[in-house]
């Protein structure tokens, strides 16, 4: 009995450790793993330069640079644009409902006519980026940015009927 006994103790110490074996020398498929929030859906963005007019509402943007990427006319509600470079990129007319945008450049785009209501702006950038007609209703901006845009404002939104100005609070 003992013999058996023990014959079972070294079956069961041999499968544990070729059970070991095998866990660290086999590699873990990709897609077990799990991916950083700023690449989760990069594969599936298919960024190129003409976007316009598509459907990217709920789209994360985070760590991505769209210098001059054409999103004009664009649904992008919702979308998140965290920490991105929109330097250039052509917003015109984009409905950005909802949208988060912290500490995003906006630097020389093109957000006229654009609708950013409800939106999430702190520490984006906007210098010399053209915001006529750009819709800012509930954004949530700093009173550093809210100036800098007011200075800027002028226009009504085409969509939304009001004016850039008002919008910000100027």
């Amino acid at each position: 009995m003992a013999n058996s006994l023990s014959l079972l103790s070294r079956f069961k110490a041999f499968f544990a450790i070729f059970l070991l074996v095998a866990i660290v020398f086999i590699t873990v498929p990709e897609a077990w793993a799990k991916r950083p929030p700023e690449i989760r859906n990069q594969d599936d963005l298919n960024i190129r330069k003409d976007m316009h007019g598509e459907d990217l509402s709920g789209y994360e943007f985070v760590k991505f640079d769209l210098r001059g990427i054409d999103f004009s006319n664009s649904n992008l509600t919702g979308a998140v644009f965290n920490n991105s470079k929109l330097n250039g990129a052509d917003l015109h007319g984009a409905n950005l409902q909802d949208a988060l945008a912290y500490a995003t450049d906006f630097e020389a785009s093109d957000l006229s006519d654009a609708n950013l209501s409800n939106s999430l702006l702190m520490e984006s950038s906007f210098d010399s980026a053209l915001i006529d007609g750009t819709d800012f209703t509930d954004a949530v901006l700093s009173r550093i940015q809210q100036k800098q845009l007011c200075s800027m404002a002028s226009g009504t939104n085409s969509s939304t009927g009001v004016e850039t100005a008002y919008s910000l609070g100027c």
